[in-house]
């Protein structure tokens, strides 16, 4: 059981980011729908990674410098997978005037006036809210919002339905267990009831850290119900663009109330 679990993480590593995975784990469409449970531990490893970046940069470079660095890294370890969702997405949902028309969009490779500018404003946006907070926090705000982002997406599959029979997201169609949902909740939200926990050890009341827990999660819920009525009303269920635009719209959510946290303590 633990040599599948082991497949099923390193399935979600292979397919969501660059990350050289053995060859031993052939995609296989059927074991990927079982790999959702890992996709926020996924996110992890990617706030991680620019998480190391942003600290390593900070010590020669100025903080905006180290703040580009870190998002470069997690955007070129992920080969922009989740950008390219978005991008996609507003094409589709900006261009389109029916269903058929949307995904037909969505499925041409070349970048319109949409995607460009929801590409540009998603992260100019993520930069300057990340630049606002305070430099030893960055670091935390990275792991916590890749993290608690791609859980986002997962409650995204496990409430709406594949909304077309082809497609990057596919495989992925299966409807998630309970116990996987589960599964990943911990995972997504392991980082940042983490901070929680050292902002306690660390002598800050129990009401200012709940109040961050709300200051973060609340714009997320709100992206999320918006996100998820709108690709419902259009599309009638989810696509692999819109689960990536998903993580990208919840994660400048996450990094905007934490800015409005700190603004307000």
């Amino acid at each position: 059981m633990l040599v599948k679990e082991l497949r099923y993480f390193l399935l979600a590593l292979g397919f969501f980011t660059r990350i050289p995975v053995p060859q031993y784990v052939d995609f296989d469409e059927s074991a990927l729908s079982y790999s959702a449970k890992y996709f926020p531990l996924v996110g992890i490893i990617v706030g991680l990674i620019g998480a190391v970046v942003y600290v390593v940069s900070a010590e020669f470079l100025p903080k905006q410098i180290a703040v580009l660095l870190s998002m470069a890294s997690t955007i070129y370890v992920t080969g922009a997978f989740h950008e390219d969702g978005l991008a996609d997405s507003a094409d589709g949902l900006g261009g389109g005037w029916n269903r058929e028309q949307i995904l037909t969009i969505m499925q041409d490779s070349r970048l319109g006036t949409y995607g460009a500018v929801a590409l540009f404003l998603i992260l100019f946006s993520k930069f300057q809210l990340l630049t606002t907070l305070t430099s030893y926090f960055i670091p935390l705000a990275l792991v916590s919002a890749h993290a608690i982002s791609r859980l986002s997406a997962v409650w995204v599959m496990a409430a709406l339905s594949y909304a077309k029979p082809a497609g990057k997201a596919k495989p992925l169609a299966t409807k998630i267990s309970l116990p996987a949902l589960g599964m990943a909740n911990v995972f997504g939200l392991l980082p940042l009831l983490s901070v929680a926990v050292l902002l306690v050890m660390n002598k800050h009341s129990v009401a200012l850290v709940i109040y961050l827990v709300l200051m973060t999660v609340v714009p997320m819920i709100v992206s999320w119900l918006w996100w998820c009525n709108k690709i419902k009303k259009w599309l009638d269920g989810y696509t692999g663009d819109t689960l990536g635009a998903m993580q990208q719209l919840t994660e400048l959510a996450f990094y905007l109330g934490l800015v409005l946290w700190s603004a307000n303590i």
